[in-house]
């Protein structure tokens, strides 16, 4: 318990560095790697839960297991380490996975419908297909793949009312997010910097301040997308559905050097 409130102090460390929690990790010990329950044990665990009593898996090392199908509604896995864990169609809604280290994780076609993600670790991690509306997003999702998936009225920006840690919000570089349904998502001040978000529906969304330099917007619907503050860098702006009704795109930095063709 001890080095888990020790590593929980780490995760939380002030400074714009807040996100960036893998500097002085070893992410190749056991602690990173390895499973302290099988998935036998973490059904039980379930079993045993109630609507006022969820599943509390806090800190537990469930790394590389198959938990695929499973009934994880409301549970409890802050500061849990699930990398490379198997999630294929588990059904986390209302979960919470604050601090939670998923790298590399699956989860494919998982239902995630308002869970909470804070400072979580999903660099990699695979969610085609996921279910993620109103969610609860300041995770890191770094070279991640959201094919097909949906993060509608999900809140992934930073809020400014907030920030005593540094800026605290989700980060989506390189991210594969081509179909993405982000239809009246928050993704004020994210990083999608050279992201794809080929045919992605972004009616509605706000993108104010959001980063997307090098990112792939071919063919994305921007019909009331807030862009006001957004940096265009070479963003690659191609066959837009909706460009004439976005909103405050004359306010967005660096238009001038988008890619039309």
């Amino acid at each position: 318990m001890i080095a888990l409130a020790v590593l929980g102090l780490a995760l939380l460390a002030t400074t714009a560095r807040a996100q960036d929690m893998m500097r002085d990790l070893d992410l190749t010990s056991p602690a990173m790697v390895s499973a302290e329950m099988s998935r036998q044990e973490v059904e039980a665990t379930l079993a045993k839960a109630s609507a006022g009593a969820p599943a509390d898996l806090t800190g537990k090392r469930l790394s590389g297991l198959d938990l695929s199908g499973l009934d994880l509604t409301n549970a409890i896995l802050r500061a849990a380490r699930l990398n490379k864990t198997k999630l294929v169609g588990a059904r986390l809604d209302g979960a919470i996975l604050d601090q939670a280290w998923l790298l590399d994780a699956d989860l494919t076609r998982a239902s995630l419908k308002g869970a909470h993600l804070f400072a979580s670790q999903m660099a990699r991690a695979r969610l085609d297909d996921a279910d993620l509306t109103g969610a609860r997003i300041t995770a890191d999702l770094s070279g991640a793949s959201l094919v097909g998936a949906s993060i509608a009225d999900a809140h992934l920006g930073a809020d400014m009312r907030n920030q005593s840690m540094g800026l605290m919000r989700a980060v989506l570089r390189s991210a594969n997010l081509a179909r993405l349904n982000a239809r009246n998502a928050d993704l004020s001040r994210v990083d999608l910097e050279f992201a794809s978000l080929k045919a992605a529906d972004l009616t509605g969304a706000s993108l104010r301040n959001a980063q997307l330099g090098g990112a792939d917007l071919t063919g994305t619907t921007i019909i009331d997308a807030d862009f006001d503050g957004a940096d265009l860098t070479s963003a690659r702006l191609i066959a837009p559905i909706g460009l004439d009704r976005a909103r405050n795109f004359d306010k967005a930095k660096n238009r001038e050097r988008l890619i039309r063709q």
